[in-house]
């Protein structure tokens, strides 16, 4: 009986080096992506237990002392918390609200233009800020919005009051919306425009026969032909509620917008690199994973209970 199931091992680990050979240029592709998340992802893992260690640089991970839940309690019991909470959430939400249907909705006028030039045009030029790092878009933004950027020298010439949006806290939230949209949309709509292209052409078709108009053709087939990847993108958009975006919103961040835009990843960033408290930054970066975790198990399943496509 040994023998048989040894035998039958064999013959999987030969028949998986055959497939691997005869398909070793794809795992060659595979390779280096694999080689980026096991530096970067799961060889991080190790450093998860400085939550729960006093660490000590020049001492090492190993070295340093045991405190179990010390870090996790004092993060909880700071009164500056719910704050940071409120604002990642809040930042979050508003995108799934506001940013979300942007990409949806160019997608489907997209599909209606039938000029491939001008459509080609359109798409470059919403592609194109994707590709410009938070640094430089943000250097453009202030250009517009700053103390004396054009906006307030078009007011002034006009002899109206100068207003200064890069400190008002009321104009946080929008720019940091307005921004993201600006940024993201153009090429966030590629995959839905893939989306679009691969829905039944004999379904417009019938439509059409029926009398509907391009309105009801998309209210009724494109939209529903690309819901299980709206629903996937929604799924990953949950997922991240805790993740509002570090990179745009320390550009945009000053001292005179703590009170409204700091969220997780700057506190992090400030007390874990600016202030040397690694165990506290790294305590912050577990609760966030296992709550994002937990929402995307969650969202993932409402998804799959509603009969939609889900990731697993």
């Amino acid at each position: 009986m040994k023998k048989g199931k040894s035998t039958q091992a064999v013959r999987r680990r030969s028949s998986l080096w055959n497939r691997m050979v005869m398909n070793k240029w794809v795992y060659i592709l595979f390779l280096p992506a694999f080689v980026y998340f096991a530096i970067f992802s799961y060889s991080a893992f190790y450093g998860i237990v400085i939550a729960f260690k006093d660490y000590k640089p020049f001492v090492g991970i190993l070295e340093s002392e045991w405190v179990g839940l010390k870090h996790f309690k004092y993060v909880l019991q700071d009164r500056n918390f719910l704050n940071l909470l409120f604002n990642t959430v809040k930042i979050s939400l508003a995108r799934i609200v506001f940013s979300f249907p942007v990409p949806i909705i160019f997608a489907l006028l997209i599909n209606e233009v039938r000029n491939l030039r001008f459509k080609k045009v359109v798409q470059t030029i919403t592609y194109f800020p994707n590709f410009l790092s938070w640094v430089v878009f943000a250097g453009i933004v202030y250009t517009f919005t700053g103390p004396n950027g054009v906006i307030n020298m078009v007011l002034e010439n006009m002899g109206a009051p100068t207003v200064n949006l890069t400190t008002n806290p009321d104009a946080f939230l929008p720019m940091i919306i307005l921004t993201d949209i600006l940024k993201n949309f153009g090429w966030s709509s590629i995959i839905y425009m893939a989306a679009i292209s691969g829905v039944d052409l004999q379904l417009y078709e019938a439509a059409a026969l029926d009398g509907a108009g391009r309105l009801r053709q998309t209210w009724h087939v494109t939209l529903p032909g690309i819901r299980p990847i709206i629903c996937l993108q929604l799924v990953m958009a949950i997922a991240n509620v805790l993740s509002a975006g570090f990179d745009q919103v320390f550009m945009f961040l000053k001292p005179a917008l703590y009170n409204v835009g700091d969220i997780l990843d700057t506190y992090v960033y400030r007390i874990g690199l600016n202030s040397g408290k690694y165990e506290i930054a790294t305590a912050v970066g577990l609760m966030k994973s296992v709550v994002s975790v937990a929402l995307i198990v969650t969202a993932n399943s409402v998804i799959k209970r509603l009969g939609e496509k889900s990731l697993w």
